[in-house]
């Protein structure tokens, strides 16, 4: 379970969210939501050890996450970004074993576990098929599955994923997040990503972050539902939220 005290995060004295306190809970698909300018990405940098915090912890456990050495923190916990990396001269099998990294001794070759954890994440997200394709070759939606895969190589606890419905059609998004809340329940993830998508957040999420610029209000959709509080974290001249349907009305 990953814990976030009094954490302030932003870039030298720049300030972009302040006194966060929050839980990533075990086997459960976390949302993180705000608006734009709110600090999403400056959050989801900093849990990843990208850029440091200004004050406060992130403990997982009883370690703070931020004390860890980059390969104890790669085996805490995988990122999928936003943006593509460049990997276009490998295979999609190839990027999956990059997640083995953390696990690898020099001059060493994989062993019998890398190559069943490579085999598996592939299986998981039904990226066989794509295994010995280059990655420019492949689909928005194609290459964000071969993305997650190589998270689940990589064998953490904790993935983070930041926009991983970015460029993708609405049956891929539904496709993405359908896998992302399987994996997350049957391979006890503790997963948290970011997007836009609300209405499809509030269908898949187990547990809501709704982070603005009074910190972070978090619960599971129904209970923030009927708090009001999603009504009023979205509340936009002529938006409404219906509470029954979880659903905006324009």
């Amino acid at each position: 379970m990953l814990r976030l005290q009094q954490l302030t995060t932003g870039y030298g004295k720049k300030v972009v969210s302040s006194q966060l306190c929050a839980t990533l809970p075990t086997a459960s698909l976390t949302v993180l939501m705000g608006t734009n300018g709110a600090g999403k990405s400056t959050l989801l940098r900093t849990l990843a050890g990208f850029i440091s915090p200004l004050n406060g912890n992130i403990l997982y456990g009883t370690k703070d996450i931020t004390n860890l050495n980059p390969r104890e923190l790669a085996k805490t916990l995988s990122v999928v970004l936003t943006f593509r990396p460049e990997a276009n001269a490998l295979t999609a099998k190839q990027v999956v074993e990059m997640g083995r990294m953390p696990y690898a001794q020099f001059f060493t070759r994989n062993t019998a576990a890398d190559t069943q954890a490579v085999d598996q994440a592939l299986q998981l997200t039904q990226t066989q098929g794509l295994a010995h394709r280059y990655v420019n070759t492949l689909s928005d939606g194609e290459r964000q599955r071969v993305f997650i895969a190589k998270a689940l190589a990589q064998d953490t606890p904790i993935i983070l994923l930041d926009e991983p419905t970015a460029f993708l059609d609405f049956p891929t998004k539904v496709h993405t997040l359908k896998l992302l809340s399987y994996l997350a329940h049957s391979k006890g993830k503790s997963i948290l990503l970011s997007t836009h998508d609300v209405e499809l957040a509030l269908r898949f999420a187990d547990n809501l972050w709704l982070l603005n610029s009074s910190g972070i209000v978090s619960g599971t959709p129904s209970l923030l539902s009927s708090e009001g509080a999603i009504a009023q974290f979205f509340a936009r001249d002529g938006l409404h939220y219906n509470h029954s349907q979880m659903r905006f009305e324009f």
